[in-house]
C-alpha cells in the first residue's frame, strides 16, 4: 500500500471519529448550533445517538491504526471500512433526501436544527446541508476513494 494512501486513509477516518464524537457537544461558531441541538435533542438522547454513530467508525480507525506497519491491510479489515463507510455513513440520513428523495418531516427538522449555520450548497427538497455535514461527507468519500485504490 503506498504511504500517502495509508497516510490518508488514518487521517480521514481520525477526522470523521473526531466529527461524530463532537460536532454536536463543542461550540463551533457557524459551523454548528448547539442551542437548536438542545432542543431537538435532550443531553441523554444526544449522547446515545453521539456514541451509537461514532462507535463503528472508532473501531474500524482503531483496527485501521493497528495494521498500520502491516505493507496491505487484510481484506477483513478493508470489507469493514466499506461497510463503515458506504452504509454507516449517513448517507441514507442526509445525502438521500438532499439529492434523491422527499422527506418534509427530515427537512423541517434539519432545517431548525442547523438553523443559522454556514451553508454552501444549493438548497434541495427542502434541505440545505450545513457546511460542517457537507466537509464529514466529503471524508467519508475521499475515504472510499481510497479505498478503490487499495
Amino acid at each position: 500500500m503506498p504511504p500517502w494512501v495509508k497516510i490518508g486513509l488514518i487521517a480521514l477516518q481520525g477526522l470523521q471519529v473526531a466529527f461524530l464524537l463532537l460536532h454536536d457537544w463543542i461550540p463551533l461558531g457557524r459551523l454548528n448550533n448547539l442551542r437548536a441541538v438542545r432542543v431537538s435533542d435532550p443531553p441523554r438522547k444526544l449522547l446515545m445517538v453521539t456514541l451509537l454513530s461514532a462507535f463503528p467508525f472508532a473501531l474500524v480507525f482503531g483496527a485501521s491504526y493497528a495494521y498500520w506497519d502491516s505493507p496491505r491491510w487484510p481484506m477483513w479489515l478493508q470489507t469493514w471500512l466499506w461497510c463503515t463507510c458506504g452504509i454507516f455513513g449517513h448517507h441514507l440520513g442526509l445525502v438521500g433526501p438532499y439529492l434523491l428523495w422527499r422527506s418534509p418531516e427530515r427537512a423541517h427538522r434539519y432545517q431548525l436544527r442547523f438553523a443559522g449555520t454556514l451553508r454552501f450548497l444549493p438548497e434541495r427538497n427542502g434541505i440545505a446541508p450545513d457546511a460542517l455535514h457537507t466537509c464529514y461527507h466529503l471524508c467519508v468519500v475521499g475515504t472510499l476513494i481510497l479505498l478503490a485504490v487499495l
